[in-house]
């Protein structure tokens, strides 16, 4: 009996993605047709989807043992099935791809390389973006906004286009969070890190299923899971905020007693303290609620994400398939 090669967990995250999923794992395959030297699996993880993606990556993993379905029973969103399908991950490594393609699996030959170097993480730079200039510059600004604010070595302009080592798919299973953020987790891991630079491709087919609303929640995840900026923040100003007010009080005090000075009675002016006290107050009680509302879903323990199918169960290890006999199967 041959050694065994390294096996590659190829994650490919999906929502209504029936235009893409033939086409990803077809690419998928191609790529790995051209690396004999190892064995893949491919796992979708399917966000309950409402369209045909789950019949027909039941066909896809009907033909091909090496292809495993995950199917919850809810859309628990991206970070949470992410997490899952890490956490399902068999592989010496992963290699984590969108199932649009924007992130071109050709590259996943390279990656290995750098991963053969002793690297235990490898993500992809994007070095051009395919989104229309004002979400292009949000993302470049998100990027340098939370490696600014947060205390881990967060890399900019790095998306989820990532390779990750064994040593760190053991240490995502001990995670517990019911809003993870996986790209700021993976880096604040350490070991070896290293980046390369990519051209990102236009999306062929289907819908982006993040738009803006889902991009600001991501935004806001990154930051409040990496960075206590916000709550320092609050109590800057609150501290800023007090002093002057201190000052204002003391000048006026001070006028009164011992310059006998007459202060008219300002109501404009009573009302705008009186209205930017209780708006400071309500942004940073804002700020503070985001942070207990994330303990509170923490402490209440809810459920996992609860899987509704699974495809090819947990498969160790399987013998590479060719073309011919995928289609003989």
């Amino acid at each position: 009996m041959g050694e065994l090669k390294p096996l590659v967990s190829v994650l490919v995250p999906a929502f209504n993605e029936e235009a893409n999923v033939q086409r990803a794992y077809e690419a998928i395959v191609d790529t790995f047709l051209d690396l004999p030297g190892y064995d893949c699996e491919i796992i979708f993880t399917d966000n309950h989807s409402t369209d045909r993606t789950f019949e027909i990556l039941k066909e896809i993993a009907g033909r091909d043992p090496r292809v495993r379905v995950i199917r919850f029973s809810r859309n628990v969103g991206y970070q949470l099935s992410l997490l899952t399908a890490y956490k399902a991950a068999n592989g010496d490594c992963s290699v984590q791809i969108d199932c649009d393609l924007q992130d071109p699996p050709h590259h996943i030959p390279a990656m290995l390389g750098l991963w053969r170097q002793g690297h235990q993480v490898v993500y992809g730079i994007r070095r051009s973006l395919q989104d229309d200039w004002f979400t292009a510059l949000l993302r470049r600004g998100f990027y340098r906004f939370i490696h600014a604010l947060s205390e881990d070595d967060l890399p900019v302009n790095a998306g989820e286009f990532r390779l990750v080592d064994r040593r760190i798919l053991t240490e995502l299973r001990q995670v517990d969070d019911t809003s993870p953020y996986l790209r700021g987790l993976i880096s604040a891991m350490g070991f070896s890190q290293v980046g390369f630079e990519y051209d990102r491709q236009t999306r062929i087919a289907g819908e982006s299923k993040f738009p803006f609303r889902a991009m600001l929640a991501l935004a806001v995840d990154g930051i409040l899971n990496h960075s206590l900026a916000p709550l320092r923040l609050a109590s800057m100003a609150s501290l800023v905020v007090g002093t002057v007010t201190l000052l204002l009080l003391l000048g006026y005090l001070i006028g009164k007693l011992l310059f006998g000075q007459d202060w008219p009675a300002g109501f404009a002016t009573t009302t705008m303290l009186l209205l930017l006290s209780i708006t400071l107050n309500a942004v940073f009680l804002g700020i503070v609620g985001e942070y207990v509302g994330r303990i509170f879903m923490q402490a209440k323990h809810r459920p996992k994400p609860i899987v509704e199918a699974t495809l090819n169960g947990d498969i160790r290890r399987v013998h590479k398939l060719t073309i011919p006999d995928l289609e003989a199967g």
